[in-house]
């Protein structure tokens, strides 16, 4: 039985831990836990939302996945104890993977030096901080390295079902997929800075920024 371990911290966007883990819980075989700093609630970047971890971090020595959520709250996570836990635990990964920005996560942990590797637009410039280089991909793969990258929220999504894929075919994959009638068809494309219009863009800009000032 395969095990994921998806570690929060406070300030965690809810749809980068949720959405890998519906596709990956809903995988017949794969166990998926919840881990944090402590065992217990933990709040999202809204504060509105809490996911409880089941389990510590210092009690998980040993997981076939890790998947590291992004958030307003990634900043403190990395002054936090996931970057050295994701750098231990990563030895003994078949995948070791980011939503979002947790890829900063793992770039702190080391993982990502010399790699190519995705992540929210609004964070792309800080890759290079950590010897990595940002390319707009949805998901970014490198096998040698054990290490998958995915874009920003939605993202989580298609990577979860990537590593269903690899942990067990494409056939349960698909499944999976139409299980959760994951078929995107969005009202608007501005999915993306390089579709949104500047008016869109800049409108974004103002939610985050106001986002950061209320700690949401």
């Amino acid at each position: 039985m395969p095990d994921v371990v998806i570690p929060l911290y406070e300030g965690f966007t809810a749809l980068d831990v949720v959405g890998p883990y519906q596709m990956l819980a809903l995988t017949p075989g794969v166990r998926v836990t919840l881990a944090a700093e402590r065992a217990g609630a933990v709040t999202d970047d809204v504060g509105s939302l809490a996911l409880v971890a089941t389990a510590a971090l210092e009690d998980i020595a040993q997981t076939d996945v890790v998947v590291t959520p992004g958030g307003p709250g990634t900043e403190q996570a990395l002054r936090g104890p996931i970057p050295l836990w994701l750098k231990q635990i990563h030895a003994r990964t078949t995948w070791t993977t980011s939503v979002c920005s947790g890829s900063l996560i793992l770039g702190a942990a080391g993982l990502l030096d010399g790699l190519e590797a995705t992540t929210h637009y609004r964070v792309a410039d800080l890759l290079p901080m950590f010897g990595a280089t940002y390319v707009p991909e949805r998901v970014v793969e490198h096998p040698e390295a054990r290490v998958i990258t995915s874009a920003g929220v939605s993202s989580g999504i298609d990577m979860g079902l990537r590593l269903v894929e690899l942990l067990a075919d494409r056939l349960t994959a698909e499944a999976v997929q139409l299980w959760t009638e994951y078929a995107p068809q969005p009202p608007f494309d501005s999915g993306s800075p390089a579709r949104a219009r500047a008016e869109v863009r800049q409108r974004a800009d103002e939610y985050e920024a106001a986002a950061r000032r209320t700690g949401g």
